[in-house]
């Protein structure tokens, strides 16, 4: 959108905001001479959009009484494509900063003006789509379809079953219906966590695997427990990986979620069993071990991060991971013990001068 045309429309946007307008002020808020006020005015006349001059000492310009914006027409992809960007906007600009704060609120006011000027059909099927959508991580960055997004978002809202054309991971295509509880943006890609009746468990589907999705009739009710991005991540942990790691850690369940999120493992506790020793790195914490339970294609860096939870730990399985943990545990005593070579030492000796 060409900069001109921006601030006509941030005109009458100041302008449906009630009240009489100076052209000074008027001038001031756009950040241009009040002559060129005076042309966008005239561009809003053109538009047959009523504003009405008042003269004299303390007039202005104001809109004509009963003036409404028309509905704003857009496709279901343009409205889904405007309120994502504004939602990523929100959320993306949590914080503790004035002006990271500051977005957050444009955005969030930016939304409900969008919102206010759709048809109603399009309002109703993006407050379906918001109503059932998290995000744990990333904005949005997969591409998905936008009939599917909405389709599927409709039957969350109104707990309504739907038949989808899926593909899985390895290519193999099937049609089942699901029970759709709730939509999920993780790490930039779209999930659906829903009930399949025909297995009779819980799945997670991937939205852009999902090519179409038909309304079937009667209803469900959600089950109670873990909310839908809760059910995604537990999904995540608990997936077919080569290792099936076991622990118990005297740590703290927040100290040990700051390395291992819930997308990665399971922490249950802690466990009433005493903790020989400080329960995690502030010398402080539990009296009990709590269990930890994850999945992982390797183990190499696993290690570091039972280092850096600073616990004690037990390693429950596999043995692979005890072999690993206790090499590196050699290798830092090695180098704790390592006395500096005499081109080390010389080097160390010249900082320490030079920071004198």
């Amino acid at each position: 959108m060409s900069k001109p045309t921006s601030r006509v429309l941030a005109l009458l946007e100041l302008l449906q905001s009630g009240g009489l307008r100076t052209l000074a002020e008027l001038a001031d808020r756009l950040e241009v001479d009040e002559r060129t006020v005076r042309r966008y005015i005239a561009h809003l006349i053109e538009l047959d959009v009523p504003v009405v001059s008042v003269r004299g000492r303390y007039g202005g310009y104001r809109l004509g009484p009963g003036y409404r914006m028309p509905p704003l027409m857009l496709s279901d992809d343009e409205a889904v494509a405007v309120v994502l960007g504004l939602v990523t906007g929100r959320t993306g600009g949590l914080g503790t900063s004035a002006a990271t704060a500051a977005s957050a609120t444009a955005a969030g006011t930016a939304l409900a003006k969008v919102r206010r000027v759709l048809p109603r059909r399009s309002a109703d099927r993006l407050d379906a789509l918001l109503g059932s959508l998290a995000f744990t991580a990333a904005p949005p960055g997969t591409d998905v379809n936008s009939a599917v997004l909405l389709a599927v978002a409709d039957a969350v809202r109104h707990r309504s079953p739907v038949e989808i054309g899926y593909t899985a991971a390895d290519g193999r295509r099937s049609v089942r219906t699901i029970h759709p509880y709730g939509l999920v943006v993780h790490s930039g890609r779209w999930y659906v966590s829903a009930a399949d009746p025909a297995v009779g468990e819980d799945r997670t589907f991937r939205l852009d695997r999902i090519s179409e999705v038909r309304s079937r009739p009667g209803t469900f009710e959600p089950p109670a427990g873990p909310d839908p991005a809760e059910r995604v991540m537990a999904g995540f942990t608990e997936a077919a990986y080569r290792h099936h790691v076991v622990l118990r850690i005297g740590a703290a369940p927040e100290r040990i979620r700051t390395l291992l999120p819930v997308s990665v493992a399971t922490v249950e506790g802690p466990a009433d069993e005493p903790v020989d020793g400080p329960a995690d790195g502030a010398g402080g914490g539990p009296s009990g071990w709590s269990r930890v339970e994850l999945r992982a294609e390797r183990l190499d860096w696993l290690p570091a991060v039972l280092a850096a939870i600073d616990g004690p730990f037990v390693i429950e399985q596999p043995e692979e991971l005890r072999e690993l943990v206790l090499g590196l545990a050699g290798r830092l005593a090695s180098s704790a013990g390592r006395e500096a070579t005499g081109e080390a030492r010389q080097v160390d000796e010249e900082q320490r001068a030079g920071e004198g």
